[in-house]
């Protein structure tokens, strides 16, 4: 997907963006994307939709710049799922598919973190579950990447390690729902603003984390976020 670093980044540019701080606007939201990965679903003894399954983060999840996860005390059983990340770069609403490319000019990668334990007890009564993945902190992102630099939307690796061990690995290819029909479908309800982030979903292998654990997740060999839960 990527050709050798060598021919796809610019030295200073490629260090310019790993070393200024990631900058996101205030009141900006994340749209987050569940039940995207045909392995995931199945791990979960979830149902396939016929739509993607969205959810709302509010800029209070943000976690950014390899800050530290600090582990909630409500929960014993914080779950990571690391995800592609896409950066809105325009405005737009009811944004037809074929022009939805256009609206995303960065990518990048995070984890949403999930209360599982939560999450399955406002699921068994029918409830809501913006506790169990709005809560604070629960959504980290690392460094992005311009758009330009990537040859292939639909063919990106990534992956998660944790203290050194693969947890997570996943391609674009695997994804039920393209970028571009995510965008598609969620400009229907949502109006999309410059600096939103939108979770695309998560392969298999979620995991439960704990105190002391190191994270990081890449896309292809470039290393983009690294932090440590607290």
């Amino acid at each position: 997907m990527f050709e050798k670093v060598s021919e796809v980044f610019l030295w200073d540019s490629f260090i310019f963006y790993f070393l200024c701080p990631i900058q996101i606007p205030q009141n900006m939201k994340i749209i987050a994307i569940g039940r995207n990965y045909t392995e995931h679903i199945e791990e979960l003894k979830n149902e396939r939709s016929d739509a993607p399954v969205v959810f709302l983060k509010p800029d209070t999840a943000l976690l950014k710049n390899n800050a530290p996860f600090y582990h909630p005390d409500f929960s014993e059983n914080i779950h990571h799922e690391v995800e592609i990340v896409l950066k809105v770069c325009k405005e737009g609403k009811h944004i037809k598919k074929e022009f939805a490319s256009r609206y995303f000019d960065e990518i990048g990668i995070g984890i949403d973190f999930t209360a599982r334990d939560l999450q399955d007890k406002c699921k068994a009564k029918g409830l809501p579950w913006e506790i169990a993945k709005a809560f604070n902190g629960s959504a980290p992102i690392g460094q992005f990447i311009p758009i330009k630099e990537i040859r292939d939307t639909q063919n990106i690796n990534f992956h998660l390690l944790i203290n050194g061990e693969l947890k997570q690995k996943g391609n674009t290819s695997m994804m039920l729902f393209d970028f571009e029909t995510i965008i598609a479908y969620v400009s229907n309800f949502f109006t999309l603003k410059k600096g939103d982030l939108i979770f695309t979903g998560t392969p298999a292998g979620v995991s439960k984390v704990s105190i002391g654990d190191h994270l990081e997740a890449f896309i292809e060999d470039q290393k983009l976020l690294d932090f440590e839960i607290k």
